[in-house]
């Protein structure tokens, strides 16, 4: 990774815009309206450039979300040396070259060596990451880096399974595509046997639970 992505350069990048930039963020959406051929002053869209600047602020909260404070001392001490997989956690994000959504699910693993992180942390971790403009690629790799330089451990495997927007409704409009990208690192990218056992148990379909 590039020196600024490192888990000091990924904390809280851009600050809260406050309202001044919820006011801007409108203003923008109105001309952007007038310019797609519409009337913002008619009664459908009148509130239209609000709700939008406040979706917008919403879906791109990760830039505003630091990984120490969602960590917040959730890091525990254990002898325990087996894997650790979170699976099927949602996955919401939008594309930075389009601003159109991709959605799916991020499967995450990693073999402890001294510490684990609290299971909720995993998803609030990929939540972050997902809630920024983002490409499914730089995402994936960001949610690996982050907990290898958080816990240590043996090694770190993800994989995220993910619809595009940009090319069920536009471009090539294949619906049923789906792209599927993997991070691994330490052991699950040299050790065969462990990187099988992940992509195994990710695949496996559960009884429900």
């Amino acid at each position: 990774m590039n020196p600024e992505e490192t888990l000091e350069g990924l904390l809280d990048p851009f600050p809260e815009t406050g309202e001044e930039g919820l006011a801007a963020m409108q203003d923008a959406v109105r001309i952007l309206l007038e310019q797609l051929g519409e009337d913002p002053n008619r009664a459908g869209l009148q509130r239209t450039p609000l709700r939008v600047a406040r979706a917008l602020r919403f879906l791109t909260s990760g830039y505003r979300m630091n990984v120490h404070e969602i960590l917040n001392g959730a890091l525990y001490e254990v002898s325990y040396d087996e894997m650790v997989i979170v699976k099927d956690i949602e996955v919401f994000s939008l594309c930075e070259h389009h601003l159109l959504p991709f959605y799916g699910k991020a499967h995450v693993a990693y073999l402890p060596d001294k510490k684990v992180i609290g299971l909720s942390k995993i998803p609030r971790l990929v939540d972050m990451y997902a809630r920024r403009l983002q490409i499914q690629e730089r995402l994936t790799s960001q949610i690996a880096q982050t907990i290898q330089e958080a816990i240590e451990p043996r090694g770190v495997g993800v994989v995220i399974e993910a619809r595009h927007f940009c090319m069920m409704m536009r471009g090539v409009e294949k619906q049923h595509s789906q792209a599927i990208s993997s991070a691994m690192l330490g052991v699950f990218r040299t050790g065969k046997q462990t990187r099988d056992e992940f992509l195994s148990l990710i695949s496996h379909k559960g009884n429900g639970f």
